[in-house]
């Protein structure tokens, strides 16, 4: 009878010992927030193609896509703080987003449409881009012109590159052309905001940052257009809003 009691007494002990470690090891791991816009997108994916995913600080999840040797997010980026918790400002004031030198973002024509928002992403500046603190989540950055390169080069080359990125059909692209989105990429026509008092073209234009830098004013960007088949590349002015896509690191 004494073994016995033993016995259960060391069981109770080991079952609480278990209990203690496994809420210190909830308490231990990041908070990650159920967010509103999981879910919400109409975007149309290429469900041949097997997509992973990956959560942001705010708890947004996102598709992911393998594209060669790259793997890129299958969606635009929705984040509203930097990955050390600091909150990017919401800047709906034409007058005072054209004056920023600073990070933000808007949503298109500043809609709280969590459909749209949830399936165009938000614009962003470029200095929200460049910010230190960083927008992408551990692993994934904001691609270069060359990450893009790779890509399209990948697809065929700047030509035709752009109807294997298109989302299929006109749910979302005014008149998708060719577009099969073989890819899986998925590209959107998320719109753009530019200088002070012009946000507009969704459905006609997608628009994306890369990372890199041409002076003090100006940085690369690329955009698809919804009538041909070509990837436009240029540089313009770090205070325009454009979405964002990330690239996975190591890649």
């Amino acid at each position: 009878m004494l073994k016995m009691m033993k016995i259960k007494k060391t069981v109770l002990i080991l079952i609480v010992f278990v209990l203690i470690n496994s809420v210190a090891c909830e308490k231990d791991k990041p908070q990650i927030p159920d967010n509103p816009l999981n879910g919400k997108t109409t975007a149309v994916f290429n469900y041949d193609k097997t997509y992973g995913t990956v959560t942001d600080i705010d708890g947004n999840v996102y598709k992911t896509i393998i594209i060669g040797n790259q793997t890129w997010m299958a969606e635009n980026l929705r984040t509203i703080h930097y990955q050390n918790g600091d909150t990017l400002p919401n800047v709906t004031d034409n007058t005072e987003w054209n004056n920023l030198s600073t990070g933000a973002y808007c949503n298109y024509n500043n809609t709280n449409s969590l459909d749209t928002i949830a399936t165009y992403g938000r614009l962003y500046n470029w200095y929200a881009v460049a910010d230190s603190r960083q927008l992408a989540p551990k692993g994934w950055h904001v691609p270069t012109v060359m990450d893009w390169s790779i890509l399209f080069n990948y697809l065929g080359g700047d030509t035709i590159a752009s109807n294997k990125l298109k989302e299929v059909g006109n749910t979302h692209w005014e008149d998708p052309f060719e577009s099969d989105n073989s890819s899986g990429f998925t590209a959107l026509p998320g719109g753009f905001r530019y200088l002070s008092n012009d946000i507009g073209f969704i459905g006609f234009y997608g628009v994306w940052w890369t990372s890199s830098e041409y002076n003090e004013t100006k940085v690369g960007f690329l955009y698809l257009y919804f009538c041909d088949s070509k990837v436009w590349k240029g540089i313009n002015y770090k205070t325009n809003g454009y979405s964002i896509r990330l690239i996975k690191e190591n890649n």
